[in-house]
């Protein structure tokens, strides 16, 4: 009796049990299995179509722990404010709408690529006898420079009125390389058997390796009137800086406008790819293989500059391209060769009030590597950064608190692609203030002078 008594005992907890659960089920609407996909009660994001598993309800709680990316700024409505600013992103497809129906290129529109598109500058006399707020902007012109079936023009491009200008062509050279075929380049390579069979008899996976246009140039009156580029090749495997593991003496000759290997020169077969522990730069990857940031030299430590001062940011940043900080105000914008160009930057006298011009232009003109090493692989290596590559398309997205501090203020860049169409480079230039400290300047008379006068300045 109390067996039987026992039993029914159990099976009424059973049901009981399974009715508790049913209504929770349909009340809740619990999971029905591990990999269901389901909404939980803490789970806001879920309704919106994520997955959960009920062993990890709260990992899918992005509404709460992750905020959403800002979309980035589209830059459409743009419009100039200064005579210096930089051609907009409506400007820039006007250009391109001229352009493609100006005769020859109206012919095929598709055979016209756009090396260079940038603001034609008013004269100087124009930009500093212009006043903000009362006189109206300059006429609006672009300078662009592209290139036909094979042959190179240089336009001046009237906005407003849509009329063409020739303007004179170098005698001699090409125009900067575009992004699209610096990108193209680094494949073009693999498209060619040889050079798939040098890397094997490397030793190297063709799925680690990384190559890059390296340098143009004149190699000889045969390639007379090409394109030509010498491309390198590197191995990723195991680093994100493959620059520290060239494939040695390899060199593709490439023409740059049928992506066709010219010629491979292998005169490195000898020598060893150098290993690839320690050459990653990544702080990341140090902690994966040290695990303690100490010993690689690492200190987790707050820069003072990181925080604004007491009184907030000092910089201000008036109509997208003025800066005005302490008394100076000036110009700045990005700029597809120069990087980033400073223009009339001016300083406040304190006594009078007046401005007193410093600096009209200032840019980096060039950056000129010749590495002056007489062999095969080394000799042609003669960088010039900012005309054949160009600062301002190699630059990438500065990253706020690891780049910049948390009040800098940023410029975007609007650049122009192969085809003519404008594209956002992000946050290419921030601009904040930081104390550095006494600055000293030491003087002292030269020796042939004969006189011994030494003195040191603190400000």
């Amino acid at each position: 009796m109390d067996h039987s008594t026992s039993l029914l005992r159990l099976i009424f907890l059973a049901l009981g049990a399974a009715l508790v659960l049913l209504v929770l089920r349909s009340a809740f609407h619990l999971p029905r299995g591990i990999d269901t996909p389901t909404t939980s009660l803490f789970d806001a994001a879920a309704a919106a179509g994520s997955s959960c598993t009920r062993f990890a309800p709260w990992g899918c709680r992005k509404g709460d722990r992750t905020k959403p990316k800002p979309k980035p700024p589209s830059h459409e409505t743009d419009v100039p404010r200064h005579p210096l600013d930089p051609l907009t992103v409506s400007e820039i497809n006007r250009a391109r709408e001229i352009l493609r129906a100006h005769p020859p290129f109206a012919s095929s529109p598709s055979s016209l690529f756009v090396h260079s598109l940038a603001l034609d500058e008013p004269e100087k006399a124009v930009v500093l006898g212009w006043r903000r707020g009362v006189d109206p902007l300059p006429p609006r012109r672009a300078v662009a420079v592209v290139r036909f079936r094979g042959e190179a023009f240089v336009l001046a491009v009237d906005l407003a009125g849509g009329a063409v200008t020739p303007l004179p062509v170098p005698a001699s050279g090409y125009p900067t390389m575009t992004m699209d075929e610096q990108v193209s380049l680094c494949f073009a390579p693999f498209a060619d058997p040889a050079f798939n069979a040098t890397i094997r008899r490397r030793g190297v996976r063709l799925s680690d390796v990384a190559c890059l246009p390296i340098s143009l140039g004149w190699y000889g009156p045969t390639e007379e009137n090409r394109r030509l580029i010498k491309v390198q090749c590197f191995s990723a495997e195991g680093t994100a800086n493959f620059y520290m593991r060239p494939i040695e003496g390899l060199t593709v000759l490439v023409d740059m406008d049928t992506a066709e290997v010219i010629h491979i020169s292998d005169r490195g077969a000898g020598i060893p790819i150098p290993a690839a522990a320690n050459t990653d730069y990544r702080y990341a990857r140090h902690m994966q293989e040290e695990g303690d940031p100490a010993s690689n030299g690492f200190q987790k430590v707050r820069a003072p500059s990181m925080e604004p001062a007491p009184s907030g940011p000092g910089v201000e940043l008036v109509d997208g391209h003025t800066v005005r900080w302490g008394g100076w105000e000036l110009h700045l914008k990005a700029d597809a060769r120069a990087g980033m160009v400073v223009s009339r930057a001016r300083v406040q006298d304190p006594r009078t009030g007046a401005h007193r011009e410093v600096l009209y232009k200032g840019m980096a003109s060039e950056l000129f590597v010749p590495y002056m090493d007489p062999s095969e692989a080394w000799y042609f290596k003669t960088y010039m950064d900012a005309g054949e590559y160009g600062f301002g398309l190699q630059a990438m997205p500065l990253v706020p608190l690891n780049d910049c501090p948390r009040h800098a203020r940023y410029l975007d860049g609007v650049f122009v692609a192969a085809d003519g169409r404008p594209y956002v480079r992000e946050n290419m230039i921030c601009v904040f203030e930081r104390y550095a400290g006494d600055v000293a300047w030491r003087h002292s008379e030269s020796p042939i002078t004969g006189m011994d006068v030494r003195s040191r300045v603190r400000r």
